[in-house]
């Protein structure tokens, strides 16, 4: 209860930000806003290159006290990637897709974000959900209900720099927090030679997980550079406020749900432990329908009564983008169910296969469509996208799983067979 508080919280402070961004600042502003925090979204994953996929695992199979030669070498690895992909992300602001204004905004939060994420997958791996869950609560909650109440209270906090001045001191507050607990864990063998050949295997996994993730995420950062090109950047705002209240069904499943049962999902398949999986799986799947079902719900009823409150009709003409974008969030959603059971498995190809098509078909159904539809082609072409993933990954769930870890018969039925 208290890491779901925690994670309800960080929503609650989102949902503030976005609403006030929305009534304090120009559309336009949201939309850079929505275009900045995509990238550094996206560009996690490159710098990073998805090697956690690789390394969870490898942690998990060993005791802790022997975790600091793994982490040493992956810490390693993100420098030698910051060094050969800091020059590539420059291209971003040469080519004019963001504005030089926001290069050092962009290179800040993305080292201050790269390391919170991976110090959270750290203590997620070590059974601390809720250490992760304050991390979480300070990168992305406090600091965006402090400049929402200041926003609120000032008119002179009411500027886009604001916003990423008080992000960047949340983040940093969190990466504190995460060292210090990171340094508590018993973690040894830090003193070990670098594992070359450790991190050589590592890489050549991670390069087609990044891959399908580069993909996946790619859908959900291009499809803004792809609505300001179909439409503007005021518009884009609109379509940056639906995505902040959609996306927060994925952060809420991720917090409450993911989080606590994928560890435990690849443990009972190391151990080969059918009950233990389904009834992992069944969790999985009861508390990711009830509660996407719930969100859905509570948004439908609430969009009308916030865009009133914000005041600016830009956002109640573009409002028919809402229940598709919110559909391709509850898309998403159900997708990650066959996707942990497969990650427990190691069936990685089902997973990456998935991915990599799926951006295939979104640009060919976006760009099909966009003459007819223009910005509404975006979100549309989500969906197809996901709704593929969701299916695909479905049907390599009960293709590839043996047929004693897919049975959803409650555990008390397989023991007496």
């Amino acid at each position: 209860m208290l890491n779901i508080s925690l994670r309800a919280s960080t929503l609650i402070g989102k949902f503030l930000l976005i609403f006030f961004l929305a009534r304090f600042l120009a559309p336009s502003d949201l939309g850079a806003y929505g275009l900045l925090s995509a990238t550094v979204g996206y560009a996690l994953y490159a710098v990073g290159l998805d090697f956690h996929t690789y390394s969870t695992r490898e942690l998990l199979k060993c005791e802790r006290s022997a975790w600091g030669r793994h982490l040493k070498g992956h810490g390693v690895l993100c420098l030698i990637l910051y060094a050969v992909l800091g020059p590539v992300l420059l291209l971003l602001f040469f080519a004019n897709l963001l504005p030089w204004s926001l290069m050092p905004w962009f290179f800040m939060l993305l080292v201050l974000e790269h390391i919170n994420q991976e110090l959270a997958r750290l203590l997620i791996a070590a059974r601390e959900p809720i250490i992760a869950s304050v991390i979480l609560f300070f990168r992305s909650g406090l600091w965006a209900v402090l400049i929402t109440v200041m926003m609120f209270l000032d008119p002179q906090w009411r500027f886009l720099e604001s916003v990423f001045m008080a992000w960047a001191i949340g983040a940093f507050v969190a990466m504190v927090i995460g060292v210090w607990r990171a340094r508590n864990l018993g973690i040894g063998q830090w003193n070990s030679a670098i594992d070359w050949g450790w991190i050589r295997r590592g890489v050549a996994i991670a390069i087609p997980f990044i891959l399908a993730t580069l993909a996946l995420r790619g859908l959900s950062t291009l499809d803004r550079f792809w609505f300001q090109m179909l439409a503007d950047l005021d518009t884009l705002g609109a379509y940056v406020l639906f995505t902040g209240i959609a996306s927060a069904l994925v952060s809420f499943l991720d917090a409450g749900v993911f989080a606590f049962i994928y560890p435990a999902l690849i443990k009972a398949y190391q151990d080969q432990n059918h009950i233990a999986f389904v009834s992992g799986m069944r969790k999985l799947l009861i508390q990711t329908v009830v509660l996407s079902l719930f969100f859905v719900i509570c948004a439908l009823l609430a969009i009308h009564p916030l865009l009133t409150w914000l005041g600016k009709p830009l956002y109640f003409a573009q409002i028919h983008l809402f229940p598709w974008i919110l559909t391709s969030a509850v898309l998403y959603a159900l997708g990650m169910i066959p996707h942990y059971a497969l990650y427990a498995q190691s069936k990685d190809k089902a997973i990456i296969y998935s991915h990599i098509t799926s951006l295939a078909i979104f640009i060919g159904i976006t760009a099909l469509i966009s003459p007819w539809l223009g910005g509404l082609a975006v979100p549309i072409g989500l969906c197809v996208a996901l709704l593929f993933i969701l299916c695909w990954k479905t049907w390599s769930f009960f293709r590839l799983t043996p047929a004693s870890f897919r049975s959803f018969r409650p555990a008390d039925s397989q023991v007496a067979i």
